[in-house]
């Protein structure tokens, strides 16, 4: 009888998952394996040739332009995500250890406001924040600070990195406040009892149960940073491309969608191999703890 039971809840719940298991499948999972497809086909003359070929895996990793491209996107990347969850940190844990308890919803409020407008905006804000005539050059010449505007502020690596670590803090900080959230204050209370200082409390208690929380950060900010195409498009002006803009260019501009999906394909391996590499290396950390 307990049998039956089981299996009829078995049954129930496959029907239930069913429908956003199919979805999924449907939206997520065909996408990619038409990229993985048409990435071992032959590129021809405004078509696709139905020929299978390792060539456009042999261009990706011989052509000398696309490995300058990947590596500074890996570069990019990585200065965002160290320079985003650097500053999140202090953020979250100020929200959780200091603010009380009735306002922390406000303050997570607060830092959710970037989200009420669209990407696409705050990427021209920040166009028209590091301008030639913008925000930070008149404030500077109405000073006297400076004489003539600045020109490095924009259009190159350090303002693709302001306007991505601005525009992807709120991912890094709401992970990190949820796993300071959860450790126990009495674990806290117990080291300093011990005769521990904050600063050792912090680097032998706090950061370690944070951890989690900061490998999050890490992972949202890297993921979607590497890929980015809009912001080095009108912030960068089109002059430092990264791999979505390489990519954009031979699906739309050359129309070489083979040799696209194989640039696609790539980067999403080599992302995912980052991702497996910092993982194992955290578990690693937290196990020598």
């Amino acid at each position: 009888m307990a049998g039956r039971r089981l299996d009829a809840e078995g049954r129930a719940g496959l029907a239930l998952i069913s429908p956003p298991l199919l979805f999924a499948l449907l939206i997520l999972a065909a996408p990619l394996l038409t990229i993985l497809a048409t990435s071992f086909l032959t590129d021809g003359y405004l078509e696709i040739i139905r020929e299978p070929t390792l060539g456009n895996y042999a261009q990706v990793f011989t052509d000398p332009i696309v490995r300058v491209v990947m590596l500074r996107s890996l570069g990019v990347a990585a200065m965002v995500t160290l320079v985003t969850v650097v500053l999140a940190f202090p953020v979250a844990y100020y929200v959780s250890f200091h603010v009380r308890p009735e306002r922390k919803a406000m303050w997570l409020l607060l830092i959710t406001i970037p989200f009420w407008t669209s990407y696409l905006i705050r990427v021209f804000l920040w166009k028209v924040i590091l301008g030639f005539n913008g925000v930070v050059n008149t404030t500077l010449t109405g000073l006297g600070i400076i004489d003539a505007p600045l020109t490095f502020i924009l259009y190159n690596v350090n303002s693709i990195v302001i306007t991505l670590a601005h525009a992807y803090a709120p991912f890094a900080i709401l992970p990190i406040f949820i796993a300071l959230e959860k450790i126990d204050r009495s674990l806290l209370e117990a080291g300093r009892d011990l005769g521990e200082s904050r600063l050792m409390t912090f680097w032998r208690v706090t950061l370690p149960l944070a951890m989690p929380g900061v490998i999050a950060a890490t992972l949202i900010v890297f993921i979607p940073t590497i890929g980015d195409y809009v912001t080095p498009e009108v912030i960068g002006g089109g002059k430092i491309p990264m791999i979505a803009n390489l990519i954009q260019v031979q699906m739309l501009a050359l129309d070489n969608r083979p040799l696209g999906s194989a640039l696609a394909v790539t980067t999403m391996v080599i992302v995912a191999l980052v991702s497996v590499l910092f993982l194992a290396l955290n578990r690693r950390f937290l196990r020598g703890r």
